[in-house]
């Protein structure tokens, strides 16, 4: 199907606009139509004063497919609201009422399955073209299609929403409304069904605000049922829509074609001035600009002027089209996701320079300030403190820049994950492999600088222990900034890290220097809870046993305690450590953090009850704490 759209796109010399006409065969209709009815929706939210705050209250409506609806309303008044409710998107309080989809009840993931939520905030993958961008977006949606295909497809959406010119700009250089286009660009590419949009027209110029609208409208016109929340919509975009939702404190105030809108304020007693934009006129009414009376008389008229007819449901199933989505497999998604991740972190050069340089500074600070303390048994106890240092760099640096732009990327996530660009699990493999070549390269420009700075045993079997050791550390580390960012945000998480990695380095190093002293076995155990324990013995382990051959004392030192390596082994309650149990321990812990990290990524993705409850909790005593300040 070749559909012809002709737009507005430009301005010629006399002021007038230029028309241009563009070829779509991929934006068609994809299965049945769609029309959505709620009635009686009322939506609460607990308050910190032991009571509810009612969002919506009682709400009815039909969105029919082949129109475009636009959801008005004064701020707070609810559009959003109800916007969320309708996509099944981000949902924490007390909801009622009834939603069918086509004259059934509405499956929620089966309902997100053919629709699709552009979010006001652009939330865009970073250090990526607008044509990069595009690309991935259609491998990870329509990977079944031929790449001609996925080609054309990506042209035509370029085109119509004027993104040619911005095509090989990363996302950082955008404009606004570039940005905004973008964000419409990629949802559009799998042909969803159902398209909700909170606020498309913000931060667009008029000409691109108008061009969107038309867009939308076209659409529309093939099937689709397209609902935008608009905040101030100018006369003539405003005058695009077919169906216009008022929303006043909670409650319907108008439910009709924007034709109808004059004529039923008129009714009601209240007259729109003349040349006044309809649009701001109902919105100055339903915020009570011209009295509290003239709103709840259109509450009051709504119902009767508007009712509601139930929508039949259709004869047969046939017209479910869930089955003609055709789903990317989990080993291209996994592909496709490394791919992308792996051309951020090439692009992203300042930080990965940032990261290196810090990890050659470090080698030199932490190398000179145990200069040549490896093979000197006078020096054995700087050895060790040597390597308690090496744990703490390789705690703190891989775990401080996780807790810093996970949080960010969390968001990004959610936004591709609700729109079923991909499942959780591709991501988070894709996302744990491109991260490992990485962390290992440059960690290993520290790890090397200080083993030869602070003249370690240059055996090839003590080097891979030391090493192998450490890299695991390193992820731990990470792991442990990812369970956290996953959960927090960007400033409790920077709290929350350095606070807990406190107790895990003291627990460490109890019974250290102790001698034959045993320890109690309550201690015992809280010292093997931190991860730092085996780290730390893995690496003494390491550097001094296996029969290492003794140290060399120097001539000036008249008493040499430590130039066995065995006693040192000794005194710090290591002489029967076998390296590979605390490595095998390591590598659990590594194990364990990352199926946490996953678990809590999808609990903040798709949150069951406790996780409902518990962040519930948390916006009362956030919300509480606002209030008093």
């Amino acid at each position: 199907m070749s559909v012809k759209l002709e737009l507005q796109t430009s301005r010629s010399n006399n002021g007038t606009h230029e028309s241009k006409t563009v070829s779509l065969s991929h934006l068609k209709t994809m299965g049945s139509p769609v029309d959505i009815e709620f009635n009686d929706l009322t939506y609460s939210i607990p308050t910190s004063r032991k009571g509810s705050k009612i969002l919506l209250n009682s709400v009815s409506g039909q969105f029919k497919s082949g129109e475009l609806t636009g959801i008005l309303g004064p701020s707070g008044a609810g559009k959003s609201t109800l916007l969320n409710i309708l996509a099944g998107y981000k949902i924490i309080g007390n909801l009622a009422g009834h939603i069918s989809v086509n004259g059934r009840p509405r499956d929620v993931e089966y309902f997100k399955k053919m629709s699709c939520y552009i979010m006001q905030e652009d939330l865009l993958q970073p250090w990526l073209t607008v044509y990069e961008a595009m690309h991935f977006a259609v491998d990870l949606k329509l990977g079944h299609i031929s790449r001609t295909a996925k080609l054309t497809v990506i042209e035509e959406i370029l085109d119509v929403l004027r993104l040619n010119r911005a095509r090989d700009t990363t996302s950082e250089h955008l404009s606004g409304g570039e940005r905004k286009r973008l964000s419409i660009a990629l949802e559009l590419v799998n042909n969803p069904p159902v398209i909700f949009l909170d606020e498309p027209t913000t931060g667009l110029d008029e000409i691109s605000a108008a061009q969107c609208t038309e867009l939308l409208k076209y659409l529309a016109r093939l099937g689709r049922t397209v609902i935008c929340s608009l905040h101030t919509p100018s006369a003539s975009i405003f005058a695009k829509f077919d169906h216009v939702y008022v929303i006043a404190d909670g409650q319907c105030v108008y439910r009709s074609t924007v034709d109808n809108l004059v004529p039923f304020v008129r009714q009601i007693g209240i007259e729109c001035p003349q040349y006044h934009n309809p649009a701001d006129f109902v919105i100055d009414v339903a915020a009570g600009e011209y009295g509290i009376e003239w709103r709840n008389r259109m509450m009051n008229a709504v119902n009767k002027e508007f009712p509601i007819v139930p929508i039949p449901p259709p004869k047969s199933h046939e017209s479910q089209f869930g089955n003609k989505i055709r789903k990317v497999s989990w080993l291209d998604q996994f592909l496709v996701l490394s791919r992308r991740m792996m051309l951020q972190t090439y692009r992203n050069k300042n930080y990965m320079y940032l990261k290196i340089s810090l990890h050659i500074f470090l080698g030199f600070i932490i190398g000179g300030l145990f200069l040549n303390v490896g093979n000197d048994g006078s020096k054995s106890l700087f050895n060790f403190g040597f390597c308690f240092a090496c744990l703490i760099i390789l705690l703190y640096v891989p775990m401080c820049p996780v807790l810093m732009n996970f949080p960010s990327e969390v968001q990004l996530i959610k936004r591709e994950y609700f729109n079923m660009w991909y499942d959780l699990s591709p991501y988070y493999f894709a996302f744990t492999t491109v991260n490992i070549p990485v962390q290992i390269s440059i960690s290993s420009i520290y790890l090397s600088m200080v083993y030869v700075f602070t003249d370690q045993p240059l055996e090839l079997f003590r080097c891979a222990m030391f090493f192998s050791t450490c890299f695991v550390c390193v992820f731990i580390a990470e792991s442990m900034g990812l369970a956290i960012a996953s959960t927090l945000n960007i400033v409790n998480g920077t709290f929350v890290g350095p606070a807990l990695s406190v107790p895990l380095m003291l627990v460490a190093i109890q019974g250290l220097g102790e001698g034959t002293e045993t320890l109690p076995i309550y201690r015992r155990l809280i010292m093997y809870l931190s991860y730092i324990r085996y780290g730390l013995e893995g690496l003494v382990t390491a550097l001094y046993g296996y029969n290492r051959e003794k140290l060399n004392c120097p001539a000036s030192e008249i008493f040499c305690e430590f130039g066995a390596p065995r006693q040192i082994l000794h005194s710090m309650q290591m002489e029967h450590v076998v390296f590979w149990v605390d490595f095998v321990a390591l590598i659990i812990i590594l194990i364990v953090l990352r199926i946490i990290t996953f678990y809590l990524l999808r609990q903040r993705l798709k949150p069951n009850k406790t996780f409902q409850t518990i962040r519930l909790v948390g916006s009362l005593i956030k919300r509480h704490f606002n209030m008093d300040s």
